[in-house]
């Protein structure tokens, strides 16, 4: 017979089992975002204001292209995921889970309508 200590069997455990996973995945993603927003920034801020040939032009380089798309997806999946766990702290019921939705849906669709005007500039 095992005898485990109420303490012991909640060590590595947060309320939902996954803040550590969490934390690190904010912590890398935030990482991540704090290396590519600067050099995007760069990229785009000299694109801007010129024709259209030229940054069609920028664009079609697979660098600023390959670094626009991450720059989207870590993004956007950065926000989810803060923006929900903001909504869990202070949200309960229907509110939580329909914040929840709409946040997912629209980071969802500013990701995905970000690449498809990326992929039509690009090619």
């Amino acid at each position: 017979m095992r005898y485990l200590t109420d303490r012991k069997r909640a060590v590595g455990k947060g309320a939902s089992h996954t803040g550590t996973a969490h934390h690190w995945s904010m912590t890398v993603s935030a990482v991540a975002l704090a290396f590519m927003v600067p050099t995007w920034v760069y990229i785009f801020g000299h694109a801007l204001g010129q024709s259209r040939a030229e940054v069609v032009e920028t664009f079609s380089h697979p660098f600023p292209a390959i670094l626009t798309a991450m720059v989207l997806v870590v993004g956007m999946r950065h926000f989810a995921k803060g923006a929900t766990m903001m909504i869990e702290d202070y949200a309960h019921g229907t509110a939580r889970k329909i914040g929840i939705l709409t946040i997912y849906s629209l980071s969802s669709v500013i990701a995905a309508t970000g690449l498809y005007a990326l992929i039509r500039i690009a090619l």
